[in-house]
């Protein structure tokens, strides 16, 4: 292969709100903190460890206004796009270094009405269903005239 990726895919939940920051051009930009777990057991302790790791996830114009009207601290969300990383000056003038991930295409997988109106079907899912009635017979597999 004689080209390059740059491809990301994560699914995770967010870490806080979706934070918007407005140009004068009309474009906007949204920042939100992505969580992602990875779990395993340690052969030595025999005891279930979970990392998690923070993506700094940024979605522009459009995608952001979306973002931030749909999706709430604690959400599930796919989220594919591109590394990018920033190089800024802290105060006291020190190179400092941010890498991203820049939003190309994002799925919502859960929102907070979602798991909300999913516990009231499983409720319901859960009360017993009707007998059925006694007046069905079951088939006689004798007189089946099928061939197989």
């Amino acid at each position: 292969m004689s080209g390059t990726l740059n491809k990301v895919m994560l699914i995770g939940h967010l870490g806080d709100e979706v934070k918007m920051h407005y140009f004068e051009g009309g474009g906007c930009i949204g920042r939100f903190p992505l969580a992602t777990n990875e779990t395993y057991t340690s052969k030595q302790t025999n005891e279930r460890i979970t990392n998690t790791e923070w993506h700094n996830i940024v979605v522009r114009n459009k995608g952001a206004e979306i973002c931030e009207k749909y999706l709430s601290k604690g959400d599930k969300v796919y989220i594919e796009g591109r590394l990018k990383t920033r190089k800024w000056q802290d105060d006291k003038g020190a190179d400092r270094y941010s890498t991203e991930v820049h939003c190309t295409d994002f799925t919502f997988l859960s929102t907070k009405k979602e798991s909300e109106n999913n516990a009231a079907s499983s409720a319901i899912a859960q009360t017993p269903v009707a007998k059925q009635s006694e007046e069905t017979q079951p088939v006689d597999e004798e007189n089946d005239d099928l061939p197989f």
